[in-house]
């Protein structure tokens, strides 16, 4: 699709107001698509768990474009203590608005998974074709399910009803703006509030979960979203595709890093009764550069420093 004619879509942004969503729309809309052109239903008006709410959205909108972000999704902590609620939400969102996108002849449908649906032992770096090769650790399971199932639905309906669908396997996101929530937050803004909260109050350590052995691979959400356009514009295949950075970290020296920032002093206790999740878990995103031309551009130190100044800016609020 050329970008001339892709500005000139209504586009439905799921998830629109929260974290990733936000740095969506402000792209489409620098992009030069009208601020009409862009619908993003809120929750209170909108719960998209409900069949009824999503016909009302299609109803209403009409849709060219649909970018499906909204996601019920947290931390290893949130993952584990609320795995019904997490499985049926984004089951019962993802399923019916592809059905709706289907009967409503929408020309193309962007679909956000996770790195969490890969199986538990899988060789790194985690390459697309390896997704099927085993359960998911088990913490994570039943988010990386639900949104396999939503993988599934898309592959069968292009193949049976020929619905333009694009999956893509965002790895953990961070950046200005993150959920820093205690109960619900990711690792990276997690430890930010955590050491932060530790140099505000004099302390002389903080503990923080697991072993800090654990490796990951972090996307600055500028760079996934950026990820998503070109996708939205030049992909149109059916098997899934991974979106990363290509830099992968411990976490006890992102730990460190994330310190220094914050000009932590004291020590870091690691609490090894909690859960690491995966061990190691990090992306091949060979396939994204191939296939439409993404690759990451920002380094975690650069990314963290503006996500830590973002934090200090705003936490008040």
């Amino acid at each position: 699709m050329k970008l001339s004619e892709f500005v000139q879509k209504k586009i439905l942004v799921t998830g629109g107001a929260g974290f990733l969503g936000k740095v969506v729309v402000r792209r489409l809309l620098k992009l030069g698509v009208p601020k009409k052109n862009i619908f993003v239903p809120r929750s209170r008006n909108y719960d998209l768990r409900d069949g009824r709410n999503i016909q009302r959205v299609f109803t209403t909108f009409k849709p060219n474009i649909v970018i499906h972000l909204a996601a019920n999704v947290g931390g290893i902590g949130y993952n584990k203590e609320n795995p019904g609620s997490i499985f049926y939400d984004n089951v019962a969102m993802g399923t019916q608005l592809i059905e709706r996108a289907r009967l409503s002849k929408v020309e193309k449908i962007i679909v956000t998974g996770t790195v969490c649906s890969y199986p538990k032992f899988t060789k790194v770096p985690f390459n697309e074709s390896e997704i099927w090769n085993g359960y998911p650790e088990e913490n994570n399971a039943f988010y990386g399910i639900a949104k396999k199932a939503i993988l599934v639905q898309l592959q069968a309906y292009k193949r049976q009803y020929g619905l333009k669908g694009v999956y893509l396997l965002l790895t953990n996101l961070y950046g200005p703006g993150d959920n820093f929530e205690t109960e619900s937050s990711h690792v990276i803004p997690a430890l930010i509030k955590k050491i932060s909260h530790a140099v505000e109050n004099n302390l002389n350590g903080v503990t923080l979960w697991g072993t800090g052995n654990a490796i990951r691979e972090f996307v600055y959400v500028e760079d996934a979203t950026e990820a998503i356009i070109k996708a939205t514009l030049n992909y149109n295949k059916e098997e899934p595709v991974n979106v990363g950075s290509g830099e992968h970290i411990s976490i006890r020296n992102l730990a460190e890093i994330i310190s220094r920032l914050l000009k932590f002093k004291g020590k870091i206790n690691w609490d090894s009764s909690k859960p690491d999740g995966y061990l190691i878990r990090y992306l091949n995103i060979d396939k994204a550069n191939k296939e439409f031309g993404f690759k990451a551009k920002t380094k975690l130190r650069s990314g963290l420093k503006k996500t830590v100044e973002w934090y200090l800016a705003n936490k008040k609020k």
